[in-house]
C-alpha cells in the first residue's frame, strides 16, 4: 500500500500507479500455471491474462512517454493485438508473462518518474469512449488515466483470484511484502513450485 506521505506530485503518481501494478502481480501468488490462466467468471479474464494486458499497456506507455503519443491502430491488426494482450499465446507461460511484466514495470516507472505532469501533450482520439478527435492535455491527465486503468485491472484480478480460491489480493500484497500477522491479516503461504513462491 502507498501510505500517507508528503511527496511531490510525480512521486505520488508513480506510487499510486505502482500500488495498482503490485496488486495485479500479487494476484498470481501461489497459483499454478493452470489456475493462472483459468477464467472462473463469465468473462474471458484470467489472472495471467490481466497481468499480460497490464504489461501491454505499460509497454505502450513507455513508447508514448519517450516518443510522444501515437494513435491506436483502429484496423484489424491493432484490434487483434489488443485482444491478444489478454490471452495466452501458444506455449506462453504465466511465469514468462510475470517476468516480462516485472521488466516492463521497472522501465515504465523509471520513465514516469522523469516526466513533468504539467507538460503539454496530446490525447489521441478514443472512439470507444466517444472521443472522436485528438485533444490537447497536460501530461497529468495521461498519468491519472494510468492510475484509473491499472486500478480497474487490479479490481478485475482481485475478483478473478477470489473466484479461484477465495484469496483477496490485498492480503496477497501484504504477504509478498513480508508483513507480520495481526488481528486483521494472516500471511498467505504459497505452496512450493507455484507462481511467485
Amino acid at each position: 500500500m502507498y501510505g500517507p506521505e508528503a511527496h511531490d506530485e510525480i512521486t505520488s503518481l508513480v506510487n499510486y500507479i505502482d500500488q495498482q501494478l503490485e496488486a495485479i502481480r500479487a494476484a498470481a501468488l501461489g497459483l499454478t500455471e493452470e489456475q493462472a490462466w483459468a477464467t472462473p467468471c463469465r468473462s474471458a479474464l484470467s489472472v495471467a491474462g490481466i497481468i499480460k494486458h497490464a504489461e501491454y499497456g505499460m509497454r505502450g506507455g513507455v513508447g508514448r512517454l519517450t516518443k510522444g503519443p501515437g494513435a491506436f491502430a483502429l484496423d484489424e491488426a491493432g484490434f487483434a493485438a489488443y485482444l491478444g494482450s489478454f490471452a495466452a499465446a501458444e506455449g506462453e507461460t504465466a511465469a514468462a508473462v510475470i517476468a516480462r511484466f516485472d521488466a516492463t514495470r521497472a522501465e515504465f516507472l523509471d520513465i514516469v518518474r522523469s516526466v513533468d505532469p504539467d507538460a503539454d501533450s496530446i490525447e489521441p482520439a478514443a472512439p470507444w469512449d466517444g472521443v472522436l478527435d485528438d485533444r490537447p492535455i497536460k501530461l497529468r491527465y495521461y498519468l491519472m488515466h494510468q492510475v484509473e486503468e491499472y486500478a480497474r485491472h487490479a479490481g478485475h484480478a482481485d475478483i478473478v483470484r477470489e473466484q479461484i480460491d477465495g484469496q483477496p489480493v490485498p492480503g496477497l500484497v501484504l504477504s509478498l511484502l513480508g508483513a507480520p500477522a495481526n488481528d486483521f491479516f494472516a500471511p498467505y503461504e504459497a505452496a512450493p513450485g507455484t507462481l511467485l513462491s
